[in-house]
């Protein structure tokens, strides 16, 4: 009963990080055809280079969701192929762009 009421500092700082991430406004960029998108994609996948995809997806506070960093793994007329198996539907990509790699 007494420790009912206190988190453990690892606990505190998930929920804060989770509060910075849903309070962070991201940058729209603009929509992009579906031929620019799958030409991208497709030379990303070739090279094996990350890209950073931003979809057209809005949460209930209308807000969009993070954009996603990742190596294409497959693809197909529909979907592209992330983390091993997850599937993004093409109709669903705003945005893509080569992830900006940091010089040291």
């Amino acid at each position: 009963m007494k420790w009912q009421g206190f988190y453990l500092s690892d606990h505190t700082a998930a929920l804060n990080h989770q509060n910075q991430q849903l309070n962070e406004v991201y940058v729209l960029r603009p929509q992009q055809s579906l031929a620019e998108i799958t030409q991208l994609l497709a030379d990303a996948y070739q090279r094996q280079q990350p890209v950073t995809i931003q979809l057209k997806t809005v949460d209930q506070n209308n807000r969009h969701w993070p954009d996603i960093t990742t190596l294409i793994h497959g693809y197909n007329a529909n979907d592209i192929v992330i983390d091993a198996d997850r599937f993004i539907p093409l109709p669903e990509i705003r945005n893509v762009a080569y992830k900006k790699t940091e010089k040291l």
